[in-house]
């Protein structure tokens, strides 16, 4: 679907073309898209400021339909995510309007302070994600994804850059798996289905998987796991996916939290907080569909995934405030509350995973507390980490793809918070403030001396409102900043 091109703009008929300007520059080599810029100049409504657009049609200079000129702002103001939004809005645009192609102009790099490859990438990834649409459970009324996406390029980039296409469609293949995954309603995800799911799609890629059912949950005594599965009808599971690779001298865990709905328990949400409750498997999903691409880009780092899967309801079943449970690490945890369900099926797929493969480094990533969205907001994930080199290369990689991580604190200090009475530590804080620090802490008491990073996904996981390259849901966080991690900054 994604193409590098060099063309003759007069010669080749084109349906669409989107072409992105830049306010105080020109940013194109073309001498017939400066032509076209000079006329859209010209107009009153465009100056090519940031999200300023203008369409022509028929125009004489390039055989197109119709031309959308997008603005990007001042030059020193571009960067890879404009240049990923821009092509986003043209792919929504497109599909709005029954479009089936498109042709973006790319940027000449001399003119922008990134390598070719960053800008095609970028594009890329912004046209391919913006063209993902979730219409399973629509009717006859659907929209239409595009059929192609044509990228306009220079001869010599087409030629050097034109293995990146394949790539950047695997990547974001990646990323459209995680959304399909959260936007599916909790009756057709219980635990027994998204778990069949992630494994039908991970023997695909010839991952090893392992599936430890309810029973082998308890002979191996992962009691806090299912403490909080044990309200609900559907049976827990931890899901294990292995991507080896001969020679590889690192493993890398990553661990996802999988509560394909959250009631809270019997501290039971109330019925706004429980409306998107659906998502709360998106660190799961995101882990799951990482080990699928990594698999397919095959990425040279061994990787360990661990997917904790279960559904917190209440029942007469259902862990108690007050209950104490024994972890698979073998310490006590007092329940404070039972909403705070997340923290404990990551803490028993973490010590397994730690003990039995002795990774040299350890991530989770989880839709963990509304306080880590209070303190960041709904676009920025939280990070947490006993490692300084590891936490910058999360916030490094999310600079690059905008999956956006700020390192957050771990002070010892506030370890007294989850101090129990009656047992090694309570699941809840003391204190109703800091409650995303306090979470991360009750982490870090069961990861020993591994290196370990905690990204709290709550805030940027799901979509109220759609995005320029994201439709409203699950946004498939967390997919391409991992692959990053993986391939470049460890």
């Amino acid at each position: 679907m994604l193409h590098l091109k060099s063309v003759n703009l007069k010669k080749q008929k084109i349906e669409t073309l989107a072409i992105p300007v830049c306010e105080d520059t020109d940013i194109h080599a073309d001498p017939a898209i400066k032509i076209v810029i000079k006329k859209a100049f010209k107009l009153n409504e465009f100056n090519g400021k940031q999200d300023e657009e203008v369409t022509f049609y028929d125009i004489s200079e390039i055989n197109a339909r119709r031309v959308m000129l997008i603005g990007l702002g001042k030059l020193e103001t571009i960067d890879r995510e404009k240049l990923r939004t821009m092509a986003g809005k043209s792919v929504k645009s497109c599909i709005k309007n029954t479009l089936n192609k498109l042709w973006i102009a790319v940027p000449a790099a001399e003119k922008l302070d990134l390598e070719p490859s960053d800008i095609i990438v970028a594009m890329q990834e912004g046209a391919y994600l913006g063209n993902h649409l979730f219409q399973k459970y629509k009717g006859k009324k659907k929209e239409k994804a595009l059929k192609q996406i044509n990228f306009i390029v220079e001869n010599q980039v087409a030629r050097k850059c034109r293995h990146l296409s394949s790539k950047v469609a695997t990547l974001c293949d990646g990323t459209y798996l995680a959304r399909e995954w959260i936007n599916t309603p909790s009756n057709e995800k219980t635990p027994e289905i998204f778990t069949r799911s992630i494994v039908s799609l991970a023997k695909k890629q010839r991952l090893k998987v392992q599936v430890l059912n309810e029973a082998q949950l308890k002979q191996k005594k992962f009691g806090a796991l299912l403490a909080v599965a044990a309200g609900s009808q559907s049976k827990p599971s931890l899901v294990i996916l292995e991507h080896k690779v001969p020679g590889a001298k690192k493993t890398v865990a990553l661990v996802g939290k999988g509560v394909t709905f959250d009631s809270g328990g019997l501290n039971i949400k109330t019925g706004g907080s429980m409306a998107d409750m659906k998502s709360d498997m998106s660190g799961a999903a995101a882990v799951a569909a990482t080990l699928i691409t990594a698999a397919r880009l095959n990425l040279k780092v061994n990787i360990i995934g661990a997917i904790p899967i279960v559904e917190n309801m209440p029942s007469g079943r259902a862990i108690r405030p007050g209950d104490i449970v024994r972890s698979f690490a073998g310490k006590t945890i007092e329940i404070g509350n039972t909403d705070a369900e997340g923290r404990l099926i990551l803490i028993d797929a973490m010590a397994y995973v730690i003990k039995r493969y002795k990774p040299q480094m350890l991530v989770d990533l989880a839709t963990l507390t509304g306080a880590c969205v209070v303190a960041l907001g709904d676009k920025i994930a939280g990070v947490f980490s006993n490692d300084d080199d590891l936490a910058a290369s999360i916030t490094a990689s999310g600079e690059i793809t905008h999956e956006r991580c700020w390192r957050m604190p771990l002070p010892a200090d506030y370890k007294k918070l989850l101090k129990s009475d009656f047992a090694d530590i309570n699941n809840m804080p003391s204190s109703r403030y800091g409650g995303a620090v306090s979470a991360a802490l009750f982490l870090s008491e069961f990861v020993d001396d591994t290196r370990w990073a905690h990204i709290d996904i709550a805030g940027p996981a799901y979509l109220k409102k759609k995005s320029d390259y994201c439709g409203p849901g699950g946004s498939g966080f967390g997919v391409r900043l991992l692959i990053e991690l993986l391939d470049k900054h460890l």
